[in-house]
């Protein structure tokens, strides 16, 4: 079993995740591919994550690949989680992560519903909202909620949520009808009121956004392929990495490595896997600085994160594990940044990484503050050295 350091697993992480400077996207999708999909729970997140890959990024490019080529697209995947992902990867995120959640999301609100006494069956009324929600969509081309609600009474309907914790409120359905929708496939998040940093989704029919409809790919073949391009990105990673990331079970992901047969190797403190014929050594690039963005596809991408973030996980993470920002010097999280109410970005290092890297990393914000401009954003799970730098 060859063995597999943490530096040369670093070297790799730079390369193939786009971060290193010569191996920079031309593109978004490019970005994207880069590290499977972008996360995009947090909608500026796509943009820096996508900026801190690219050659020669702007917004402007970004948007055009999201809303008029659509070559990059916003779904839901997984661990039911909304990532960004190329065109030509929908159909496998679909079949192998987002179908999965219908069946009990489904009977969630079901319930919720003919608890809170909206309906005695609450299965028949879901049917119906679902497809006056879709007939009222297709009449406007796209809409937002609020709009949907307007035309459908019934996605005015509300129900309690959290009835047992201190933020127990009562909440409107539609949202959980088009998450549902979104969920099979038949609608999908499109251009945002507002700036790009907005969470305020115009909806539309997925039909009109895609060309065709999604073709039925079996759960394991699509599963291996999805696979396939987390360990071409990804590997060396763990069975824990992946069932993490994948949000699968145990048994559907040892049906997929069964189908892909990846190769053991031996990291620091674990059994690694990664393709067949990519056990080689890789060649470090040279020195490279990033700031990437909170929930940044880099550092969620594996379960076990020590060999590239050290100690300093209490104050770059929040208490559910979800990352801030981070300040990355040769395929190391270093420390973190934050942007300040008046734009300007500012940042903490947790160890000492030199003069040259600190030059690095303070120029490397400067070139951030003026691609931001006027452009403000609050990352939406905040972390201790974030709120420190902005307090």
């Amino acid at each position: 079993m060859r063995r597999i350091t943490a530096d040369e697993r670093r070297a790799r992480l730079g390369v193939r995740h786009g971060l290193a400077s010569a191996a920079r996207a031309p593109d978004p999708v490019g970005a994207a591919r880069a590290v499977v999909a972008l996360h995009a729970t947090d909608p500026a997140s796509v943009f820096l994550s996508a900026r801190a890959r690219m050659q020669a990024p702007t917004a402007q490019a970004i948007e055009h690949a999201l809303y008029v080529e659509r070559s990059v697209v916003r779904i839901l995947g997984m661990r039911r989680t909304v990532f960004v992902v190329p065109a030509d990867l929908v159909e496998v995120v679909h079949a192998a992560c987002t179908q999965a959640l219908v069946p009990a999301q489904r009977r969630r609100l079901v319930d919720q519903l003919e608890n809170a006494g909206v309906a005695a069956d609450g299965a028949a009324w879901l049917r119906d909202a679902e497809e006056a929600a879709v007939l009222a969509l297709a009449g406007r081309g796209e809409a937002t909620a609020a709009e949907l609600s307007a035309d459908v009474p019934a996605l005015r309907e509300q129900i309690a949520v959290a009835q047992d914790k201190p933020y127990a409120a009562r909440q409107g359905v539609s949202s959980r009808v088009l998450f549902l929708l979104a969920a099979q496939g038949r609608i999908v998040r499109g251009r945002p009121l507002g700036s790009w940093t907005s969470t305020l989704y115009r909806w539309s029919p997925l039909a009109t956004w895609l060309p065709g409809p999604f073709p039925e790919l079996p759960v394991e073949v699509a599963g291996a392929e999805l696979v396939r391009r987390w360990l071409r990105a990804f590997g060396p990673g763990t069975f824990a990495d992946l069932k993490w990331w994948t949000g699968w079970t145990v048994g559907l992901l040892k049906r997929v490595l069964a189908e892909v047969a990846p190769v053991e190797v031996q990291l620091d403190d674990a059994v690694g896997l990664v393709l067949p014929g990519d056990e080689g050594p890789a060649a470090a690039p040279a020195p490279w600085v990033a700031l990437l963005p909170a929930l940044d596809p880099t550092v969620m991408g594996w379960f076990e994160r020590t060999w590239f973030l050290g100690t300093h996980r209490t104050a770059l993470f929040d208490t559910n594990g979800n990352a801030g920002p981070t300040v990355w010097w040769g395929g190391r999280a270093v420390g973190g940044w934050a942007q300040r109410k008046n734009g300007e970005i500012v940042h903490r290092l947790l160890e000492d990484v030199g003069a040259e890297a600190e030059a690095a990393v303070a120029a490397e914000g400067a070139r951030l503050q003026a691609w931001l401009g006027a452009v403000r954003f609050v990352p939406r799970f905040r972390t201790p050295l974030e709120r420190g730098l902005t307090a």
